[in-house]
């Protein structure tokens, strides 16, 4: 078994983060980015709720996709509330610091 020394590992890390920060995002901004990802969550709570109206009213030619798009949304809507609250928790994170 051979063990590296910590240098080679910084070497590797340097090397995962650059190829990261080369990619770009199509060139969207930040603003860009989170507009498209809230109207992708808001579509899908929309899916969910015409599944749940279509079941309801017993007009869904599929059960099972119907099930399926209100579980995507349930769980689009959970993933979104999570990474919201990581942000806040973060931004308050960073105002606690002093400067």
């Amino acid at each position: 078994m051979e063990i590296s020394n910590i240098s080679a590992l910084n070497d590797t890390n340097n090397k995962n983060l650059n190829v990261l920060s080369d990619k770009k995002v199509e060139g969207k901004t930040f603003e860009q980015l989170l507009k498209s990802a809230v109207n992708d969550v808001n579509k899908s709570q929309l899916d969910g709720y015409d599944a749940m109206r279509g079941i309801a009213s017993g007009n869904v030619p599929n059960l099972q996709e119907a099930v399926q798009k209100i579980t995507t949304a349930e769980s689009t809507l959970k993933l979104a509330l999570e990474v919201k609250n990581k942000a806040i928790g973060a931004y308050k994170e960073i105002m606690r610091m002093q400067v």
